[in-house]
């Protein structure tokens, strides 16, 4: 469903965005005069494998899923696209068709920019291919640090950098205890496993190492951030 404003609070996600924030007020200010709402509700497919890219993209409110398909059928979770992100616009650039499936990860709200008016602002705004290129910069370094993770770090210390980043993008303060902080986003522990390339069982196992000791708090809603420093520390850990 399409609305045609954002409320206060999405605009504000986009505007607080690390990158877009960074932009000329000028080039803000074109993006959002051509910028339309999409609403969706939990699981709607936004973009699916093999399209052709019609939208550059931004999460406003909720999340954006992505995902693939094993050759078993199996579907994926690659990544999770928070508040303030733009996304889509490597297929935007190349032409070619998009890679992965996107879904909408609760009731979620996203701003899109037509193709024709994406070349359109690129055409009058140069600043916008750097700003394309440093945010290009900063995704490819994030990858190499995910993959030397991934070669170099045990489980437990790639779940303990996996809950920070969450609560860095989703951390709400508990209301029981302010110095808590609860994971907004909704995961279940296999999409959780999906994302650090392990399997449930081992997730769980090291989930619930870390309650005890009492870096974290496993609820039916979903996680509760303890201490903070605690998970840091496991985190730098490299035996």
């Amino acid at each position: 469903m399409n609305e045609p404003m954002l409320t206060i609070e999405e605009r504000s996600a986009i505007n607080a965005g690390r990158w877009f924030s960074g932009l000329s007020p000028s080039l803000r200010h074109d993006i959002l005069r051509c910028a339309y709402v999409r609403r969706y509700q939990d699981g709607d497919l936004i973009a699916a494998r093999g399209d052709l890219a019609q939208e550059w993209i931004a999460c406003a409110h909720g999340a954006a899923r992505v995902s693939s398909t094993s050759i078993s059928g199996k579907q994926i979770t690659l990544t999770y696209v928070e508040p303030g992100v733009w996304f889509g616009d490597v297929a935007m650039f190349d032409g070619d068709r998009r890679t992965h499936d996107v879904y909408a990860h609760g009731n979620s709200t996203f701003l899109c920019v037509a193709r024709a008016d994406f070349k359109k602002i690129l055409a009058e705004h140069a600043e916008l291919y750097e700003a394309l290129l440093r945010l290009h910069a900063r995704r490819i370094r994030q990858l190499y640090g995910l993959v030397e993770d991934l070669n170099t770090l045990p489980l437990r210390a790639r779940l303990a950098k996996q809950i920070l980043h969450l609560v860095r993008s989703y951390g709400v303060p508990s209301l029981s205890n302010g110095a808590e902080m609860r994971i907004g986003l909704q995961l279940a522990q296999e999409e959780l496993a999906q994302l650090l390339g392990a399997s449930r069982q081992r997730v769980n196992q090291e989930l619930k190492t870390m309650e005890r000791e009492e870096a974290i708090r496993i609820e039916p809603a979903g996680l509760v951030v303890r201490d903070r420093e605690a998970l840091m520390r496991i985190a730098a850990s490299n035996p």
